[in-house]
């Protein structure tokens, strides 16, 4: 009889401390709230690709990784940097505008977009229960977007962006921190000239005081850690794992929206239950799905 299958505890601690680290982004972006979104977007990306270059040189990959960003590779990673860009932009815009409810509905809605995209693009097979958890939460992005709040459009430009993206990095052959490195060369040189015009206008948040400075620096390591935690979890874990964990993040961002003083409006209360049903259902049908496919002998008991 072959023994029992035990979660990775290195793989565990990473998907914890990624999605952690996820989950408390809005509090870093509500303290830059004086330096605007597109600048604090310009300066994630500046200073994760110094960190990430670093990183691939230390590592001896940069053969590598310039041999795989090549013909189709890297056009996929020409769109995947574009829609990562956009994702950063929102999100960093939402948090500094009071939106940090809608953010955190975006992602918790994200894992069912995925499921929509692999059915659509890549012909995946729908599931009933899926199906059904989809529509659910479908009647909750309709709740919010019939109540007359202009603000779903953050949870649907979030959830669908993110989507897209890691169903283009699926498709790329490159690596996660191949694939990052390569999108944050691409978008630097437009970050840093956008910089540099911000500077010359006197309008740039860098340079007002060394606190604020340190904090702007250190987009960089919470962007790629993060990223470079997720990867390095999915190899260890079991994906219906990691589909479960991913809703960490959206719940620590709810809690950290009321932290904020965000109002729950009537309509919050009827769209986030069906979301949260419809996320409840998603997560049972892939545990189920998994436990149905393992072999008889590492089955877990219960």
């Amino acid at each position: 009889m072959t023994a029992p299958s035990t979660l990775d505890r290195r793989g565990l601690a990473f998907s914890i401390g990624a999605y952690a680290i996820w989950g408390v982004l809005p509090l870093y972006f509500h303290i830059l709230t004086g330096v605007p979104a597109l600048q604090v977007l310009a300066h994630r990306v500046v200073w994760s690709v110094l960190l990430l270059i670093l990183l691939v040189l230390a590592l001896k990959r940069g053969g590598a990784v310039l041999a795989a960003a090549r013909g189709k590779t890297l056009l996929l990673l020409v769109a995947s940097a574009g829609l990562i860009a956009v994702n950063w932009l929102v999100y960093i815009w939402a948090v500094q505008h009071g939106h940090v409810l809608e953010a955190s509905l975006g992602y918790f809605i994200n894992p069912l977009v995925n499921v929509a995209l692999g059915m659509a693009v890549l012909g995946e097979r729908l599931r009933k229960w899926q199906g059904v958890a989809i529509a659910i939460a479908g009647l909750g992005v309709a709740a919010m977007a019939l109540s007359g709040g202009g603000s779903v459009w953050i949870s649907l430009v979030l959830a669908i962006s993110f989507g897209l993206y890691g169903l283009l990095r699926k498709i790329a052959a490159i690596d996660a921190l191949g694939g990052l490195t390569v999108e944050t060369v691409l978008l630097a040189p437009i970050c840093i000239s956008w910089l540099l015009y911000c500077a010359q206008s006197d309008a740039t948040g860098f340079g007002q005081s060394l606190a604020l400075d340190l904090l702007i620096l250190s987009a960089g390591v919470l962007t790629s850690v993060p990223l470079l935690m997720f990867a390095a979890a999915a190899r260890r874990l079991p994906l219906s794992t990691l589909g479960l964990m991913q809703y960490l993040s959206p719940s620590m961002q709810f809690g950290i929206a009321l932290l904020l003083g965000e109002p729950l409006r009537p309509v919050h209360f009827i769209a986030f239950p069906l979301i949260w049903a419809g996320c409840a259902l998603y997560a049972w049908d892939s545990v189920r799905a998994t436990r149905a496919t393992l072999p008889e002998d590492i089955k877990p008991i219960g």
